[in-house]
């Protein structure tokens, strides 16, 4: 039995994350690089009496690194030493993707290059050389199209050809010309002298032409102090003639291999062809236009996610609240638990981690829909339509993009700003990604839109997600001006072509996402209704109102009597948000909703049995789906938002509708949306940041935030008369 470890490498947005699962398939694990949160892609195949070890290395352009998404690249290429770097190269921007090619021919490390997105470059025009690309870098090349699986099993068979000795694939040594050589050479001879540890450690001609560049953090890592002058003497000649700026030379020199290759290897069709994805960014990156049409996107993405998902969430909550709490109740009885553990299971866990998993379909959609639009290649222009406003608050297109990933969780939208470029940048990135909307704050939105907006209810969950973006913007300009002083950098980003992504692709990534929600509700979600329930309960048998998250509710309340929810149960719910906000909406159900015990009991005894209720659940699932498609055939109608009001409202609606008034609902909305980052955004800013500090900033500014909007949102709802 043979092992192997193969390592894909290649630029952000050249298909490699495709490629990777049309091999791997089902096989991708996903976790996190040792010691750092960036995402780690592994699998193990066996074909035959072969296992390959396929590792997906972040995207990157180059091997002189900025970002710790490069430097985790670089450090595995040339720690690791993997037996064989797959380059997925995208074929419609062949010189550009070169680049990183001619870096990797530099680590002598056997490479095979997939000539990827190969479909579109045909499309185009262009005619590739294949036969003299592979002798030019001396290397095996492969064309794929890795949605359509086109070239996959060319690649694996490639592999095994590879492990088994078949053929060659050591990459040719790249010239760069008589003085770089010789400084090269000079370089080697002394380190196998002096330090031959280090070529134990790394590729000499690599390692030697990273001292050339004097790159920083190959200038740390192999501690030349006290022993530098063997390389002052190797470069000196090159001082003379190029400035010292030798880095600049050399990446002059790639970009000319770059270049000269793809010269001899491609041609391109003589005329000026306008291809689909330019019509398409003519409107939509118009200066005028942009901004509006993502907005747009963005209520559609809401008004789809409501319309389909909504009978799908009626259908849960039934379940939950009618045979799984009645049955849960029946058999505990039925063993002789004591009173406490039968409220404990029904009204804290049942309850509490129930009403959260209610809004599972909602996020789902909207986890597809825009995994969707990221896959399109649309959310790469958004960077671009915002960079001019972001401008504004001194900070780039390319800070919105973390932003846009909090739409989803705004942990990982922590982690992403290590993407920018300087600590300033990252830090007033952190700052704001909280005020976005995250899949956490959903399940409140939904109960209170449920309740009070119910035939609004896309354009009212748009209007949370603009207003988050709105008050990042003030706040940003605000921070700009005082803590954060100083001037944006160039923004620089390469867009990709619009493209249909694969539905396989869509549904792993969508899934990746939903499960961060669906762990958490069963895990931490879960003691944190439990600890809710024992506060709710202690000491045991008082009323809520005086237990002791009543009286921490009760202490607080009087500062939230200005923005018209100064109630014990809503300052409690608050409270209980501060862990994380999904748990606002189980705190309410426990506080509001009082399970009728003796009604239940006797429901067991008197109503359906076991059987007939678990007939009436597919049943009715049957009719969710029925439902959902009529709600999207039907105009697309919201009526199943209403929640069945014609035949019965859900208890926790009823019971906020009695409590809360639309304006008020709609302030305590408000506040939610920017109070307080939950505790998982706090360590995931000391990870990143390596302190409590930004994170203390956080709780103090958002919640004076939080505060002001919600107070003028209501104070100036009465002026108004609503």
């Amino acid at each position: 039995m043979k092992t192997i470890t193969v390592a894909i490498a290649g630029n952000p947005n050249s298909g490699k994350s495709t490629l990777i699962n049309a091999i791997a398939g089902t096989n991708l694990q996903v976790g996190n690089w040792p010691g750092v949160t960036v995402e780690k892609k592994t699998a193990t195949l066996k074909i035959d009496d072969l296992i390959i070890n396929l590792v997906d290395l972040p995207g990157t352009y180059s091997l002189s690194p900025y970002t710790q998404e490069e430097v985790i690249a670089r450090d595995f290429l040339v720690r690791e030493k993997p037996d064989l770097i797959i380059d997925v190269v995208d074929s419609t921007n062949l010189e550009r993707n070169l680049y990183l090619t001619v870096q990797l021919l530099e680590l002598g490390i056997p490479i095979i290059l997939a000539l990827n997105i190969y479909d579109e470059a045909k499309k185009k025009g262009y005619e590739f050389d294949i036969e003299k690309l592979q002798e030019l870098l001396g290397i095996r090349v492969i064309p794929t199209v890795a949605t359509k699986k086109e070239g996959i099993k060319e690649i694996l068979n490639a592999i095994k050809d590879f492990a088994y000795g078949f053929y060659n694939i050591t990459p040719k040594k790249i010239n760069y010309g008589e003085d770089i050589e010789s400084s090269i050479k000079a370089i080697e001879e002394n380190l196998k002298v002096t330090n031959p540890l280090l070529l134990s450690k790394y590729p000499s001609r690599w390692l030697a032409l990273k001292l050339i560049e004097g790159d920083e953090l190959v200038m740390k890592e192999v501690d030349l102090i006290g022993d530098e002058t063997f390389l002052q003497e190797a470069k000196s000649h090159l001082f003379k003639s190029h400035d010292e700026d030798i880095e600049s030379m050399l990446a002059d020199i790639r970009y000319g291999i770059a270049n000269g290759v793809t010269r001899d290897v491609l041609k391109k069709k003589d005329g000026k062809r306008v291809d689909f994805t330019e019509k398409i960014d003519r409107i939509v990156l118009n200066r005028y236009l942009g901004i509006p049409i993502f907005l747009f996107a963005m209520w559609f993405v809401f008004k789809f996610a409501f319309d389909f998902s909504a009978p799908f969430s009626d259908w849960i909550d039934t379940t939950i609240s009618g045979p799984v709490t009645k049955w849960t109740f029946h058999a505990l009885t039925v063993v002789g638990s004591p009173q406490w553990v039968i409220s404990l299971l029904t009204e804290g866990v049942i309850a509490g981690v129930g009403a959260v998993l209610v809004f599972i379909p909602v996020i789902a959609v909207m986890m597809f829909i825009i995994t969707l639009l990221e896959g399109s290649g649309y959310m790469a222009r958004v960077a671009f339509v915002m960079d001019r406003l972001m401008h504004s608050i001194g900070l780039h297109g390319k800070s919105f993009i973390p932003m846009l990933l909090g739409f989803g969780c705004n942990v990982p939208s922590i982690y992403a700003t290590r993407v920018l470029e300087t600590e300033r940048d990252r830090k007033l990135t952190a700052l704001l990604v909280p005020l976005m909307s995250c899949g956490a704050r959903l399940p409140v939105y939904v109960i209170f839109i449920g309740a009070f907006f119910s035939d609004h209810a896309p354009t009212v969950l748009w209007s949370l997600y603009v207003l988050g973006i709105f008050m990042a913007i003030a706040l940003g300009f605000i921070l700009k001006k005082t803590l954060y002083k100083g001037f944006a950098p160039v923004f620089i980003m390469e867009l990709p072509p619009y493209r249909v992504p694969v539905f396989r692709d869509l549904m792993i990534h969508t899934w990746q996402k939903l499960k961060h929600f669906v762990i958490k509700a069963g895990t931490y979600i879960f003691a944190v209704s439990v600890i809710m329930w024992f506060l709710l309960n202690t000491p045991y048998g008082v009323e809520k109102e005086n237990s002791a998250l009543g009286r921490i509710g009760k202490t607080i309340s009087p500062v939230f009597e200005p923005l018209g929810f100064g109630t014990w149960e809503a300052s409690s719910s608050l409270v209980a948000g501060l862990i994380a906000k999904e748990v606002v909406v189980s705190t309410m159900a426990q506080i509001y909703v009082k399970e009728e015990v003796e009604e239940e009991k006797e429901g067991v005894d008197k109503e359906k049995g076991f059987i007939d209720d678990l007939k009436d659940a597919f049943l009715s699932f049957g009719f969710a789906i029925r439902d959902a498609i009529e709600n999207l055939i039907s105009g697309f109608g919201i009526k199943s938002l209403s929640a069945n009001e014609e035949e019965e409202q859900r208890p926790l609606k009823s019971k906020l509708q009695g409590i809360f008034t639309p304006l008020t609902a709609y302030a305590f909305l408000a506040f939610v949306l920017l109070y307080w980052p939950c505790v998982v955004v706090g360590i995931a800013m000391k990870q990143e940041f390596g302190s409590w500090k930004l994170y203390g900033q956080a709780l103090v500014i958002h919640s004076l935030l939080a505060w002001f909007v919600a107070f003028a949102i209501y104070q100036g709802g009465r002026i108004l008369g609503f």
